[in-house]
């Protein structure tokens, strides 16, 4: 029960970061093309922030992306296995993917800390909250490879990607 309750939290976050992201991005282009249209020239900080919002969208989004098989699935050999073949197959994957994570958190967090004195030319921003979105997206990636190791394990889940249209009624 609390397992499930934390997955739906983190799926939630997700969903949460994703969808900001996505709104800021909507916006951004927006206000990018309305300005091209009836003003002599664009804010120049549209650009910048429209590359800094995809970053922050595929570093939420990328665990959803994995839940549902939407990422990289390559699936054609493994459907005409057994499955108790396609579980194990499915656990080794999010094994590696796990481990592979883990391995680049420590340069992620490396290259997070070289942004602290740089700042971005149009918006200002520190970049390193722009460089902490190749950390999260390790994060969240290892979480969901660890979290679907979990989930087989218990027997929740076959390792196949998740239905999402259950989700929303």
């Amino acid at each position: 029960m609390l397992f499930a309750r934390l997955y739906a939290s983190i799926i939630a976050l997700c969903r949460i970061g994703t969808g900001a992201a996505f709104g800021i991005l909507i916006c951004t282009v927006l206000i990018q093309v309305f300005s091209r249209t009836f003003l002599p020239s664009s804010p120049v900080w549209t650009e910048e922030l429209t590359r800094h919002t995809l970053l922050f969208l595929a570093a939420f989004g990328v665990g959803l992306s994995f839940r549902n098989g939407e990422l990289v699935n390559v699936d054609i050999v493994c459907e005409m296995l057994p499955l108790r073949v396609q579980r194990a197959l499915t656990f080794i994957s999010a094994a590696i993917t796990a481990a592979f994570c883990l391995i680049l958190l420590s340069p992620a967090w490396m290259f997070v800390s070289i942004g602290v004195l740089q700042t971005s030319p149009a918006l200002g921003v520190r970049m390193d909250f722009i460089h902490a979105t190749v950390f999260i997206l390790l994060v969240v990636l290892g979480l969901f490879a660890v979290l679907r190791m979990i989930r087989i394990i218990a027997g929740v889940s076959d390792g196949k990607p998740e239905d999402t249209t259950k989700d929303f009624p």
